[in-house]
């Protein structure tokens, strides 16, 4: 995974997506008009708080927003120069978990309770079985692939519940890696686990994305982890990429939109000693009310008038491009 690779055909384009959740009483403006590109091999990080909108943008990607409330009201999702919004719901089976899979956050509800794993592993196998493997070859096949995440092959008849957490989540991305996906999208995979397994399952999916050459859209709110794992990042905030760049443009530059600079001096500095971290104050803007102009204007200690009424257009420099009212005279000027 690296950035040599943005020179090929990108994998996967989103353009100007938008989505909202429709009820009776009110609507949610969950996606608003995002951007974003992948290109085979790569790991693109996916970064903000809760409610940010990472997680209806890997939905959107995959068409399983929720029935009747979720919906896509503008933009495209290009796989591969199709437009995955426009195919019908036999061709968009095929696709997910052949061609695009995802890692849920909770391990603990992504796993039938009464299904073993190796059956529940078998059953991705066996709908994608598109080289017509036996069901002797399939098996094999279910035993590679767990064999692969580290888990013995002999543990495919046992049930979730006789899984540790980290674990189980083992078994999930086996799941999601078992066709050799083009893409993986990984949503908080390591939420519920504890530092140490924590660490474990990062390195091991590092190594098997780079094994399979698989590229990844990495979900997470933790700037640390996609320091480590990630080649690019696109920094979300109520709905809108306010930053990407390459890992370098983020954490090497000293021009940072305020929301990142906030998400940044958030984390703990075990070599630089200070008093205290620098929190973001405020929260998340009511996603059926989002302020007008800057929708971080509320919480941003750099807030100006206009950042109040005015939408800010996005400044490019290079792959670095910041949404933001600072760099509106000359641009960005990166040291």
């Amino acid at each position: 995974m690296n950035c040599e690779n943005i020179h090929q055909d990108p994998l996967l384009e989103i353009k100007n997506l938008h989505v909202v959740y429709e009820t009776d009483l009110q609507t949610v403006y969950a996606v608003n008009g995002i951007n974003m590109t992948l290109y085979p091999g790569q790991a693109l990080g996916l970064v903000g708080e809760t409610g940010a909108g990472k997680t209806t943008t890997a939905l959107s990607i995959l068409r399983i927003l929720p029935d009747k409330i979720g919906k896509v009201t503008d933009g495209e999702i290009l796989f591969n120069g199709v437009n995955l919004l426009s195919l019908n719901d036999g061709k968009m089976r095929d696709i997910r978990g052949e061609e695009i899979s995802m890692i849920f956050q909770d391990p603990m509800t992504s796993l039938n309770p009464i299904i073993t794993v190796g059956d529940q592993i078998y059953e991705s196998l066996l709908l994608h079985n598109k080289h017509r493997l036996s069901k002797k070859e399939l098996h094999e096949r279910v035993d590679e692939i767990m064999e692969m995440v580290g888990i013995v092959a002999s543990r495919k008849g046992e049930y979730p519940h006789q899984f540790s957490g980290g674990m189980k989540q083992r078994i999930v991305i086996a799941m999601a890696l078992a066709c050799r996906p083009n893409i993986v999208i990984a949503d908080e995979p390591t939420t519920a686990l504890d530092v140490t397994i924590q660490a474990q399952v990062l390195a091991m999916m590092r190594n098997l994305m780079r094994e399979l050459q698989t590229s990844v859209i990495l979900i997470t709110h933790d700037l640390g982890i996609v320091a480590e794992n990630c080649d690019f990042v696109s920094v979300m905030y109520a709905g809108e990429i306010v930053e990407s760049g390459t890992v370098v443009d983020i954490f090497g530059q000293s021009n940072h939109h305020p929301y990142t600079e906030g998400l940044i001096g958030s984390i703990p500095n075990l070599i630089v000693e200070t008093n205290r971290l620098k929190p973001i104050y405020g929260i998340m803007p009511d996603p059926t009310n989002l302020p007008t102009g800057c929708k971080f204007h509320p919480r941003c200690p750099y807030c100006m008038e206009k950042c109040k009424t005015i939408q800010p257009s996005a400044h490019v420099n290079g792959s670095h491009i910041i949404a933001c009212h600072l760099y509106d005279k000359g641009g960005i000027t990166d040291d």
